[in-house]
């Protein structure tokens, strides 16, 4: 797992082999961060407090904090990836990173925080996964202009849901962005 960008550009973490969880790949998370980046943050100036729902290796959430955004809560319900996701988070020596080890549909439910950025990439075979764009405009997740972003397999239907802004496709990932 590598960092694409920011303070920790470069930076590799050995994710181990028996990790259920697939770190999204460098190329898919490289275009993601530059559609970002030049359409909807500006993350070496604007102030963005960040989610990173089924946080997984915790790739997304460490990209984050490498680009400034602070705080970064990185949810994680999987024990082992919850304390790699700290160890991490230790190695680099940031506070700017909250790793929860808590199952996701939960904390949406009982959050009463608002994120610039949200980010969730559940396991593509997930019941409940096409409950997501609900659950996080239902529970007010979302600051005024904020962007939540879904990484998913093939499903279709996301462009029907009323915050439906645009989706992207880099390689066979798949991601949708509701605001």
């Amino acid at each position: 797992m590598r960092v694409i960008s920011g303070i920790y550009k470069r930076r590799r973490f050995d994710v181990p082999r028996s990790f259920k969880a697939r770190p999204t790949t460098d190329f898919a998370k490289e275009n993601l961060f530059n559609v970002l980046s030049c359409k909807y943050f500006d993350f070496e100036d604007d102030e963005i407090c960040a989610l990173d729902l089924f946080a997984g290796t915790g790739s997304i959430s460490i990209e984050l904090v490498s680009r400034g955004c602070n705080p970064v809560i990185s949810v994680e319900k999987d024990r082992d990836h919850y304390m790699f996701i700290r160890k991490i988070m230790q190695e680099v020596k940031t506070d700017k990173c909250l790793p929860l080890h808590s199952d996701a549909f939960k904390y949406i439910r009982n959050c009463r925080q608002q994120f610039d950025f949200i980010f969730a990439d559940p396991p593509y075979e997930l019941a409940g996964i096409e409950t997501l764009p609900g659950l996080i405009f239902d529970n007010d997740l979302l600051k005024e202009n904020g962007l939540f972003v879904l990484e998913h397999g093939k499903q279709n239907g996301f462009e029907e849901h009323p915050h439906f802004v645009e989706k992207r496709t880099y390689g066979s990932v798949n991601f949708s962005f509701f605001a």
